[in-house]
């Protein structure tokens, strides 16, 4: 089984994908990673990642394709594989099909997680970590029990990313929304596409995500 989630930063993507490779034994293919790992290994494509990347420009679709293409040539993803932020735009899509195609795969479900963005603004720009554990916890929702005391190991340092702040969020749902709304119409017009409510319980949206690729 192939399949691509689709949501916004902040919307569950890592978790569910994490959920996802336990359940169905598939294997999480971030390009992010893939490029680090391309350009840590030395492989041909690796190499022209590093040159683009220490120039400070983007990756060409070319180079991200065939970082994808490299990996899917792995013993450990015949079981199936989960995209997770890639393809972003609905050139990368058709890249992502002819790719497929010339080994003979095929791409099974496109999830969309649908989001509230206000309310993924009040979710992310709220989320807060133990510096020692990397327990969760959100100013509002998710409060340790003894106040400034991680629950789960006891530290008292915690730590927030710099970009968890509503102005920041803001600005990745709005280029979130404009690189993904091409790819809604591709996936819809293939019929592959399942949309489930990212906003609601974990276990919740688990549970929608197994019944549509049922």
């Amino acid at each position: 089984m192939n399949i691509i989630l689709l949501g916004p930063p902040g919307a569950g993507k890592g978790t569910q994908a994490r959920m996802l490779t336990d359940d169905f034994g598939l294997v999480q293919l971030s390009t992010g990673d893939l490029l680090r790992a391309a350009v840590a290994a030395g492989s041909e494509v690796g190499k022209k990642a590093k040159a683009v990347m220490a120039a400070g420009e983007l990756v060409s679709d070319e180079i991200v394709i065939g970082v994808v293409a490299d990996r899917l040539d792995e013993p450990d993803t015949k079981a199936g594989v989960i995209f997770d932020g890639f393809p972003r735009t609905a050139a990368q899509a058709r890249a992502l099909d002819r790719l497929l195609a010339e080994k003979g795969l095929t791409l099974d479900a496109v999830v969309a997680m649908d989001v509230d963005d206000d309310l993924l603004v009040d979710r992310v720009a709220g989320r807060f970590t133990c510096a020692a554990c990397g327990e969760g916890y959100h100013d509002t929702h998710k409060r340790p029990v003894r106040e400034g005391i991680c629950d789960n190991c006891g530290a008292t340092e915690f730590k927030r990313r710099a970009d968890d702040n509503a102005e920041t969020v803001r600005s990745r749902l709005t280029a979130y929304h404009a690189d993904t709304a091409p790819l809604i119409g591709y996936y819809t017009g293939t019929g592959k596409l399942k949309t489930v409510d990212g906003m609601a319980d974990i276990d919740e949206v688990a549970g929608a995500i197994r019944d549509v690729l049922a």
